[in-house]
């Protein structure tokens, strides 16, 4: 009997650690959530998405579809942004919190057109990285003047 429990305790601990997600898996879904906010994806969007990604991670052409999936599921499936904040969080300094800004609000203009839904979704992420929010400004004006 005090076996069985141990093994349940066991396999407990080995499906939370399961659950834990990659950087990259982390920002795959956070940038997806921005191309589903406004319930209308665009092909620039998805073309971005997959363009940020290669650029961030250097990805070769397998995991990138891989990881462009997972993101696109992970974030379907997910119930909150802090799983994936968190991660960020544990693992990346300010500078890499930056760059995830950054391609967020890139996913968000990819469609030349920034629906009030991406604009929320990015500010609630932003918050959750801990991010200040003059340089959730700097960051969004330094992608609509390019």
């Amino acid at each position: 009997m005090l076996k069985s429990v141990v093994e349940l305790f066991k396999r407990s601990s080995d499906d939370e650690q399961d659950q834990s997600f990659s950087v990259e898996l982390a920002t795959a879904a956070l940038l997806s959530e921005v191309i589903r906010a406004d319930n209308n994806t665009d092909e620039r969007e998805k073309q971005a998405y997959r363009d940020i990604l290669q650029r961030q991670f250097s990805l070769d052409k397998p995991t990138l579809e891989s990881l462009l999936d997972e993101g696109e599921q992970t974030a379907e499936e997910a119930v909150d942004l802090v799983q994936f904040t968190q991660v960020i969080n544990e693992r990346c300094d300010n500078d890499k919190k930056k760059v995830i800004l950054t391609s967020l609000w890139e996913i968000a203009y990819a469609d030349k057109s920034l629906a009030p839904m991406e604009e929320h979704t990015i500010r609630r992420i932003a918050d959750l990285l801990y991010i200040p929010h003059s340089q959730f400004i700097k960051t969004k004006l330094s992608v609509t003047d390019s």
